[in-house]
């Protein structure tokens, strides 16, 4: 058996030297789930991992993996066959996610054709998403402000929506999505949110006579429009390296909590690279510099991701529990049965160490330690059938169970918080 893995990974790694591995299309690309049953079954995907480049899905990368759990990974059309025979010849169970990566990112999009204007339940570019922030503002003065916390690194401006009157309202929640730019159900849920806090249910529009919401509809907008651009499976953001062999931080593990410490990596080629230094990235900088200057009147900090159907809450860089944990552990509980209540959606709940993955750097962790008690994070629809590419005929139901879910934490943190 270790012939036959040896042969093809030396079959695969020559391989490996003519593919084109930055291709901004993904004809016959594969995504495998391997279900890791033994320490061979782990080290298999390492030693494949070493001869050519695996794009991890869930989760985020090789080092997290352990038996017993599932390896969701993007391989290359030049490779896919030989990885589906290695994981065949030494008995690794799996199954095909995707068959033609390429296919499923336009299925994503449901086939549909491409219209000018913005909608709620499509998923919308960059320049459709400005274009939305302007007319709210315009169209509801007193309700919306769009403030402007900086440039990103390619010198897009990074637009927060204020909802709701500060002066009236002094607690606050801020929000942010798509931090990863892949993660395109991620921004559009801040979208949907700030419908329903303007023209919602009662229920929801009741919110903003009590809390000021700060909602960033796209953290990492380079990357964001990078995936619509060249490169829809792209993570991190556009920063270059020193070294300017690779591009990008992940923002996500660029805050100041532990950082570059455990989940993290100081190599820039990485999907996890933390950056030269904490806050080396201007999007993370310009982030954090706004909730720190408001940090008297935010309660909560929530954070949405995809995929996995989890609600995640500190720590992350540690196992240890937070002061908090009961509490927030209990609110997590409330929220998930509130979403599950709509259409059956099934989420876990925990901290994010134990829950998912261990991570340093991460946004939440950062916002606990600045005194945010109430600090979350979504990893929205699904669980890996569709992952990235969730549909966009998913998209109103996602929002529609999400918003039941941040409207419980709304009304928690606003009766709770002092």
């Amino acid at each position: 058996m270790y012939k036959v893995m040896n042969y093809f990974l030396i079959w695969v790694l020559g391989s490996a030297a003519s593919a084109v591995l930055a291709k901004q299309t993904f004809h016959g690309d594969k995504v495998f789930r391997a279900k890791l049953q033994t320490e061979g079954h782990v080290a298999l995907i390492h030693k494949i991992k070493e001869a050519i480049k695996l794009d991890f899905w869930h989760p985020d990368t090789a080092d997290r993996m352990v038996p017993h759990t599932e390896a969701d990974f993007h391989v290359h059309s030049d490779q896919a066959d030989s990885v589906q025979i290695l994981l065949q010849q030494n008995s690794v169970p799996y199954e095909v996610l995707f068959h033609d990566l390429q296919e499923g990112i336009e299925a994503q999009l449901n086939n549909t054709k491409k219209s000018k204007r913005h909608s709620y339940t499509k998923y919308n570019t960059w320049e459709k998403i400005v274009e939305w922030t302007s007319k709210l503002t315009k169209k509801y003065p007193n309700l919306v402000q769009r403030i402007d916390i900086g440039k990103s690194v390619e010198g897009r401006p990074m637009y927060v929506l204020q909802v709701g009157n500060p002066d009236s309202a002094t607690k606050a929640i801020f929000m942010d999505c798509g931090i990863h730019a892949r993660e395109w159900i991620s921004p559009a849920f801040c979208q949907w949110f700030v419908k329903e806090l303007i023209k919602g249910k009662n229920n929801i529009r009741e919110l903003v006579k009590s809390l000021t919401f700060y909602i960033l509809p796209v953290f990492n907008i380079d990357g964001y429009v990078w995936t619509w651009t060249e490169d829809r499976m792209w993570r991190k953001n556009r920063s270059p390296s020193e070294d300017a062999k690779c591009v990008g931080t992940d923002l996500n593990r660029n805050f100041n909590i532990s950082w570059c410490d455990i989940g993290s990596s100081d190599e820039p080629c990485s999907e996890i690279y933390c950056g030269a230094a904490a806050e080396s990235e201007i999007e993370t900088k310009n982030v954090a510099s706004f909730i720190r200057s408001h940090v008297d009147s935010i309660k909560a900090y929530i954070s949405f991701h995809s995929f996995s159907q989890m609600l995640l809450f500190p720590f992350s860089y540690t196992y240890e529990l937070a002061p908090d944990h009961k509490e927030l552990d209990e609110i997590a509980k409330g929220a998930v049965a509130e979403l599950q209540g709509l259409y059956g959606t099934s989420y876990t709940y925990g901290p994010s160490a134990s829950t998912i993955y261990p991570t340093a750097g991460s946004s939440d962790d950062w916002a606990y330690s600045l005194g945010i008690k109430y600090s979350f994070t979504f990893e929205l629809r699904d669980e890996g059938k569709k992952g990235f590419l969730l549909p966009q005929s998913q998209i109103k139901a996602t929002c529609q169970e999400t918003t039941l879910a941040v409207a419980y934490i709304a009304k928690y943190v606003l009766d709770h918080s002092t």
